[in-house]
């Protein structure tokens, strides 16, 4: 009796020792294709295996991200209006794995030039983690380039120009919650034919990848739908004297000229062509380059009447209300234009993916690889963000595109379509 009760104690005790050995050695749950989980707090020490680097934020430091956006100058309410909309969904979002954001903000200037000094100024600092930016197309094209070399990664709030996302030229770490001028371009060439119900067109550019892209798929859609386009031509965004361009264009009998540039181009060409004999009676319209008071102070009384295409800001839901009361009251005024919306679901994305893919150590220091995060932003996918549903492609393209049609009227813009 003894000798059993000695027996069963042992394997008892073996079982037990057993258990233990094995209770570590469980296989970790398996997390969604193209995101990947917090670690958890550990004592071991972090390791990075990005391929493209790691920004390391120590215990009690803030995740820094940039933005890029144009902030003074004649087209600044463009810039500002997605500077707010970065800095409230930052105010929303709160700390990230319990580290605040802290934002450098930078000026694309609206041109070339402006992007290209705002990203090498942004890629200097190895703490920024990604980008908001830019604002104009012109400034992405040298920026997003930059900014890729560089392995970092950038949203662009507001960028529209095909060429940004275009299979031949796209850069690795650039995407955009703005729409692709492809839709907005045929929408403007649809309004024109189906509901003005013109069959001559001309259009206006001023050399920038946003106005000739623009312009361009106007062009090519307004064709396509059946109309004619009369005159196709170039004017620098300086210019201070339109009148020979627009007596070339007068001479070619359009029923309808849509110029999609910016603001100082855009008020000039308005007040000239309402002065001109010949433009008399025929319907003008820009696009979201002018969508500001600024523009409306501008052009002045020329402007009433005009139309204007660009994003639908009629977002039926909870957060888009929010925002706007929060932008109000923190800037004391309302919207100055139309991609603050945009500027908030790109800097949530990049926080949101931010969360995803940092590891965190035990003592709170987090480990962001420039790669990963990468992925958990191009695997996005039904996101329900304040502007739609986004889903982001493999060239960047994350909108959820909705165009409407404004008319300016008693200087204010209008929504009217559809």
């Amino acid at each position: 009796m003894k000798r059993t009760i000695l027996l069963v104690t042992l394997a008892l005790i073996l079982i037990l020792a057993l258990s233990a050995c094995g209770s570590g050695t469980s296989e970790p749950a398996a997390t969604d294709q193209g995101s990947q989980s917090p670690a958890t707090d550990s004592s071991a020490p972090l390791v990075c295996n990005d391929p493209l680097s790691c920004v390391e934020v120590a215990p009690g430091d803030p995740i820094v991200i940039a933005s890029a956006l144009v902030i003074t100058g004649p087209n600044e309410q463009l810039g500002l209006d997605s500077q707010y909309g970065v800095e409230i969904a930052i105010d929303f979002y709160g700390p990230v794995l319990g580290h605040p954001v802290q934002l450098q903000a930078e000026d694309d200037g609206c041109s070339a030039e402006g992007g290209q000094t705002a990203a090498q100024k942004i890629v200097s600092n190895p703490q920024i983690v990604g980008v908001i930016g830019t604002s104009c197309s012109g400034a992405g094209v040298p920026a997003s380039r930059i900014i890729s070399d560089a392995g970092y990664v950038m949203i662009s709030p507001s960028n529209t120009a095909p060429v940004l996302t275009d299979e031949a030229t796209h850069q690795a770490g650039y995407l955009r919650t703005a729409h692709n001028d492809k839709v907005q371009g045929r929408a403007m060439a649809e309004y024109a034919i189906q509901v003005l119900g013109v069959k001559k067109a001309a259009a206006i550019h001023d050399g920038d990848p946003y106005t000739e892209g623009l312009a361009s798929v106007f062009r090519d859609s307004f064709i396509e739908l059946g109309g004619e386009i009369v005159a196709f031509e170039g004017e620098s965004a300086d210019a201070t004297n339109v009148e020979p361009l627009l007596r070339t264009v007068a001479a070619a009998g359009p029923e309808f000229i849509y110029y999609p540039v910016f603001i100082p181009l855009g008020s000039l060409i308005t007040k000239t062509a309402r002065e001109l004999p010949g433009l008399q009676g025929v319907y003008l319209a820009a696009a979201d380059g002018v969508q500001s008071p600024d523009f409306l102070s501008a052009a002045g009384s020329a402007a009433e009447g005009m139309f204007v295409s660009g994003p639908d800001l009629g977002f039926a839901n909870e957060t888009y209300d929010r925002l706007v009361e929060a932008y109000r009251n923190k800037y004391g005024t309302a919207p100055l234009s139309v991609f603050h919306a945009h500027a908030f679901d790109a800097t949530t994305l990049l926080l949101r993916a931010v969360e995803q893919v940092a590891q965190k150590g035990a003592d709170g220091t987090l480990l962001i690889g420039r790669q990963a995060l990468r992925d958990a932003l191009f695997a996005t996918s039904g996101y329900q963000g304040v502007t739609g549903t986004l889903t982001c492609n493999q060239f960047g393209d994350c909108a959820d595109p909705k165009i409407a049609v404004s008319i300016v009227e008693n200087g204010a813009f209008k929504a009217i379509w559809p």
